[in-house]
């Protein structure tokens, strides 16, 4: 087959920056709306007993989510839709779409109700230490029963996200998790707050039961767009079908390849259970990782998920049609325009993560220690950023490949060296949570470099010189900026001190200097991604634009 023209090899990265583009600006208002939903909680709840309730509860279903729906369903799922899709007829993609959303039906609605009857189990797997305090314990279990359903809600919105992407639809899709952060947190307050004391909702039930609506809301925001396209639903038993069958191949390996960062996260959760804080005890390591996780989530989800998505359907052409140096070049730019984003971006959260969490975060029962532990945290995270964004390029790089193996294996070990690190970091060096976000970062660069070097081997070349001088070009740019942001934000510590004041300033100062000073550098060292980005992201601000003046 020859080789496509370098035209055509730069429209297909064009494309795939442009909906990465749509998505990142969808991905950065669920986000934020995703911290203001974090804001209200922290003020209201605070870092103790029952944020880490209602953190445990919600995460066991969060975490089945990641690895049964939004992870390997949507990798599995995908490739295979994407093929009937553009090979089949219309008809015979919507009858998968409908055999895939009875097949969720039915057993992930009978792994809600067995979650729910097991919740104590699971509640113990997880956090142990939740039983040295009275009362906690009930609460986590309670609370994971009432947030259990989300699941099959998140599970539906799931499939429903890969049909529009498959679609070549990025926008509805990705803005359905603001639906959930709105939507959750609204509700929330108004049952947990304002009708609870009248019908006997706790506070914290009222923001578990809001996570349920949330999730019945990113559902429905989706619905629309799909009957627009011809996609309605219907229960279909025929479980029989060879595409079902295709798909069940790639999950069931994608369940566990996908897992890696969950069940990390899982084993993080059950040391940080059993860390006594010499200052808080046992209430507030659960709740610091999760604030503390959950602005890695901002980058993660920008410049990570959203080339995730828009990667995984233009691939998936590529490896069916056999065209291979389309699909090598279309990973390769998509991974150094990851690179050119994160890593700065791990600059900016170590360098600026206590004043920005502080600006955020403290207040009410949220204190400045509570910031400060956050913080570290949020340091150690963030040295993993690259890492964590990078595997969300290359997995559903081999997705599309029929090969969910690779990324299992590699997962598995991720699991295993994440769960030694931790150990000998927390026990040994004794450096608490830091040394449990660390474990995550270092395992996160590990399999990285490990996926990587596999589908070099398995395309015969992934441009590797290509990424090396972008990654050099990209490190240099960001010792520029991160030079003059350390003396910005040290002078206004020792003129302002810790204060709210100082927050501000740094947020105000140091986040523009630092973004003015890395693109000025990448700009001269001729970064060709800088160009990319920053057309995908005009275009997509330009068709706003005339949407709003269309109104």
């Amino acid at each position: 087959m020859p080789a496509p023209r370098k035209g055509a090899e730069r429209s297909q990265s064009a494309q795939v920056a442009r909906s990465a583009g749509v998505v990142s600006l969808a991905i950065l208002s669920s986000r934020l709306t995703g911290l203001l939903r974090e804001m209200v909680m922290a003020q209201k709840f605070g870092a103790g007993y029952a944020y880490d309730a209602y953190l445990l509860g919600f995460r066991i279903p969060n975490l089945t989510r990641d690895l049964f729906a939004e992870g390997a369903l949507s990798s599995a799922f995908v490739p295979t839709f994407t093929t009937y899709l553009d090979q089949k007829k219309h008809d015979e993609a919507a009858r998968l779409s409908n055999l895939v959303a009875t097949v969720i039906l039915a057993f992930v609605g009978s792994f809600v109700v067995l979650g729910s009857i097991f919740s104590p189990q699971l509640v113990l797997l997880l956090a142990p230490g939740f039983t040295q305090v009275p009362g906690k314990f009930q609460l986590a279990v309670h609370l994971t029963r009432v947030m259990f359903p989300f699941l099959l809600l998140v599970s539906l919105s799931a499939q429903a996200m890969g049909v529009l992407n498959a679609s070549n639809q990025f926008g509805v899709p990705a803005t359905a998790s603001t639906c959930f952060n709105i939507t959750s947190v609204g509700l929330g307050l108004l049952l947990g707050f304002v009708l609870g004391p009248h019908i006997g909702v706790s506070p914290i039930e009222g923001m578990g039961y809001g996570v349920v609506l949330g999730g019945l809301m990113q559902l429905l925001w989706q619905v629309p767009s799909l009957r627009r396209f011809g996609f309605g639903f219907h229960l279909d038993f025929a479980w029989n079908h060879p595409g079902l069958h295709q798909i069940f191949r790639l999950m069931i390996p994608a369940i566990v390849g996908n897992a890696a960062v969950q069940l990390n996260v899982m084993v993080n959760t059950n040391f940080a259970s059993r860390i006594s804080d010499p200052v808080r005890g046992a209430d507030g390591p659960v709740s610091w990782l999760a604030y503390a996780f959950r602005f890695m989530q901002l980058p993660l989800g920008l410049f990570g998920v959203s080339f995730a998505s828009a990667i995984l359907p233009s691939v998936s052409r590529s490896a069916a049609s056999g065209n291979l140096e389309e699909f090598r070049k279309t990973v390769s730019r998509s991974a150094g325009t990851v690179l050119l984003m994160t890593v700065p971006s791990s600059v900016g959260l170590i360098l600026l993560g206590k004043p920005i969490i502080g600006a955020i975060f403290q207040g009410g029962q949220f204190q400045t220690y509570d910031t400060q532990q956050t913080a570290l945290a949020l340091s150690c995270y963030a040295v993993g950023l690259a890492g964590y964004a990078s595997t969300k390029i290359f997995n559903p790089a081999f997705y599309a490949l029929a090969d969910a193996n690779t990324p299992m294996y590699v997962s598995m070990l991720s699991v295993a060296a994440n769960f030694v690190f931790a150990e000998f970091l927390v026990t040994e060096f004794h450096l608490g949570i830091a040394g449990l976000a660390l474990s995550t970062s270092i395992v996160a660069l590990s399999g990285c470099t490990v996926l990587f070097a596999r589908l070099r081997r398995r395309l015969g070349g992934l441009d590797g010189r290509y990424l090396t001088a972008r990654f050099l070009r990209v490190a240099a740019a960001s010792l520029t900026m991160a030079i003059p942001v350390a003396l910005a934000t040290t002078f206004i510590a020792r003129q302002f001190g810790e204060s709210k004041r100082a927050d501000f300033l740094n947020l105000a100062i140091c986040i523009p200097l630092g973004a003015a000073l890395f693109f000025g550098a990448a700009t001269l060292l001729k970064i060709d991604e800088v160009t990319v980005v920053r057309r995908a992201v005009q275009r997509q601000l330009v068709r706003l634009h005339v949407k709003i003046l269309n109104k």
